[in-house]
């Protein structure tokens, strides 16, 4: 089942912000705000899964698929009323991403009443970037037709593998030879694509990741996403690798996997801009995953979703009856928040901006006033120049008449393999 959630201070019943927060709100004007929306369903749970999902057997009493649109919108509202009451300058959203779960288990016309609701309440800005996952069994011509006419601009197909032994093992059941069909579903609608891919899973062999992303790439999507498997403690794929079922993950071999995924995307006129992320143009990123990499806003609408205001992060309770039952109620979902100390921000700030191919900002971050109140050092000249010999970053040139460490640190190929450890060394 999925993780436990952290517990965090309550989150008053009114969702009402505290006053850092609402000091802090007038000056993340200029700031993206994103919607996400948790659709938690599945028709099976992947072995491999930690995500908040549940089957139609999970559900129980006071949730089901039928209902959920509804409690989705009275959320929906909830926030509405919540962002009003704390004074900030209205945004309208720049992303919404349907998450899961599966998205497209629930009708094509219920994921457009529930977007016309986040229109009618937030208004979306010119261009929003409007995103919904999709098992590729669930698209169809006249699914894709209406998500487009609905204001969806992009479909994001949980590929995975194109190895029918790779996919059992990982417990999906969708057919391979529907991804072609949802994706060209998807394209003749005029929707942007993008095919997620997992690669590292026990018995898959180096032959046949590359025969997953030679088949990614032959239906020519705008965007690939390639996510090394990671085991979660708690779920069915953890449990057969502990009784020998399974052989555990080989960090090298997915090391070897990474390396083939950049080299063959690279060829085929991908360009990474997240270590997991490749694109065929800046106008085909993920602008929602970039909001979250940027330190941007978005409230997290479903069960155990996540938000993010103004340095205030929240979470809503995990199951469907439950979170139903709170809005029922007139209540605040929110199961828990916290308030990001120095220490956590600045974490944040230099591992997410290492991540992503504009780099880290040395001049920003050595200036950032948490860096100095959580005691964390500077970034030296010296601490660039030994990760540049590395080969584990590129460094931009600094100004001739600077003599502080500037410009931008990039991870190289070898650096993204790192990435974790070179942020532990900029750490200090």
């Amino acid at each position: 089942m999925p993780s436990v959630l952290p517990l965090g201070d309550p989150v008053p019943a009114d969702g009402g912000f505290p006053p850092s927060v609402l000091q802090e709100l007038p000056t993340r004007a200029d700031k993206p705000l994103g919607l996400y929306v948790h659709i938690p369903f599945c028709s099976v749970r992947c072995g491999y899964c930690d995500f908040n999902t549940y089957t139609a057997s999970d559900l129980g009493p006071g949730a089901s698929r039928q209902s959920y649109p509804d409690t989705l919108i009275a959320e929906l509202e909830f926030a509405a009323s919540v962002l009003e009451a704390s004074g900030a300058p209205a945004r309208q959203l720049s992303t919404v991403f349907f998450g899961g779960g599966t998205p497209t288990l629930l009708p094509a016309e219920e994921l457009a009443r529930i977007l016309g609701t986040a229109q009618r309440l937030f208004g979306f800005v010119p261009g929003a970037e409007i995103t919904t996952e999709a098992n590729p069994d669930t698209v169809t011509e006249h699914s894709a037709e209406v998500l487009a006419q609905a204001g969806f601009t992009r479909v994001s197909l949980g590929m995975q593998s194109a190895v029918p032994s790779v996919l059992a093992t990982l417990d999906r059941t969708h057919n391979p030879q529907n991804v072609p069909a949802a994706h060209d579903a998807a394209r003749a609608a005029g929707l942007q694509t993008s095919v997620d891919l997992i690669y590292g899973t026990p018995g898959e062999s180096l032959q046949d990741w590359r025969s997953s992303l030679e088949a990614a790439i032959a239906l020519q999507p705008d965007h690939i996403s390639a996510y090394s498997l990671i085991v979660e403690d708690g779920t069915a794929m953890a449990a057969k690798i502990r009784r020998g079922e399974l052989p555990d993950i080989d960090p090298d071999d997915q090391a070897d996997k990474y390396l083939l995924t950049d080299e063959l995307l690279q060829q085929a006129g991908y360009h990474w801009y997240e270590v997991s992320n490749f694109s065929t143009a800046r106008a085909t990123r993920s602008q929602h995953n970039l909001n979250y990499w940027l330190d941007s806003d978005w409230w997290g609408a479903g069960p155990g979703a996540h938000s993010h205001v103004a340095g205030l992060r929240w979470w809503n309770v995990k199951h469907p009856a439950a979170y139903a039952q709170r809005l029922h109620a007139d209540t605040s979902p929110g199961h828990g928040r916290e308030i990001l100390d120095a220490e956590a921000k600045v974490l944040e700030h230099l591992m997410l901006r290492l991540r992503i191919a504009e780099g880290l900002d040395i001049a920003e971050y050595n200036g950032l006033p948490a860096r100095t109140a959580s005691g964390t050092a500077a970034i030296s000249a010296a601490d660039l120049q030994n990760l540049v010999r590395e080969g584990l970053i590129e460094q931009e040139p600094a100004r001739p008449s600077s003599s502080a460490p500037e410009g931008r640190a990039v991870l190289t190929l070898k650096g993204r393999l790192l990435a974790d450890a070179v942020t532990r060394r900029l750490l200090g």
